[in-house]
Formats: C-alpha cells, sequence, structure tokens
C-alpha cells in the first residue's frame, strides 16, 4: 500500500495553517491512519515538490497525498469526515 503524506510546516505565523495541520494530525492519529509528515519550512524544494504535486503552484499546508496521488487539502479533508467518506478520500479504499 502507498504512504500517505501530509506536508505542513512548523514555521509559520497563521494561527489558521497551524490549526488546520494540527486539526488533519489529530483526525488521522485518532483513526490510526498511519501517515508521514513532512515539514515544508525544512527545505524550500519540499515546498515546491508539494505545490507540484497538488498541480497548485500557491498551495499552502496542509496538503495530503497518498503516494504520488493527489488527496487534496484541508477542506476537502474536512469535507471527506463531515460526510463519513475518508477513507475513499485518502484513497486507501
Amino acid at each position: 500500500m502507498a504512504c500517505l503524506t501530509v506536508y505542513s510546516t512548523s514555521v509559520t505565523g497563521s494561527r489558521e495553517i497551524k490549526s488546520q495541520q494540527s486539526e488533519v494530525t489529530r483526525i488521522l492519529d485518532g483513526k490510526n491512519i498511519q501517515y508521514v509528515l513532512v515539514d515544508i519550512s525544512q527545505d524550500n524544494a519540499l515546498r515546491e515538490e508539494m505545490r507540484a504535486k497538488s498541480g497548485n503552484p500557491k498551495a499552502i499546508p496542509p496538503q495530503i497525498f497518498n503516494g504520488d496521488h493527489y488527496c487534496g487539502d484541508y477542506e476537502l479533508f474536512v469535507e471527506a469526515v463531515e460526510q463519513n467518506t475518508l477513507p475513499e478520500f485518502l484513497k486507501l479504499a
């Protein structure tokens, strides 16, 4: 099975981004879904990789991928949680 990756940043002045990242990881942890957290603040190449893989040159964390497949951003993640379609959203089903 492909590995779930969550792109995040440990350096941001935005409370909204911090809150969104925390909510995504809290929900994944709560559902015992394994993932790798990639901190884009450690290297600009990681930010560019995240943006290239998502197809959005202005993408901001959190961005979620399953292997090379783009799952979506925070808004799509929350929508999937609310609609009880998280496994499908994460391409786990």
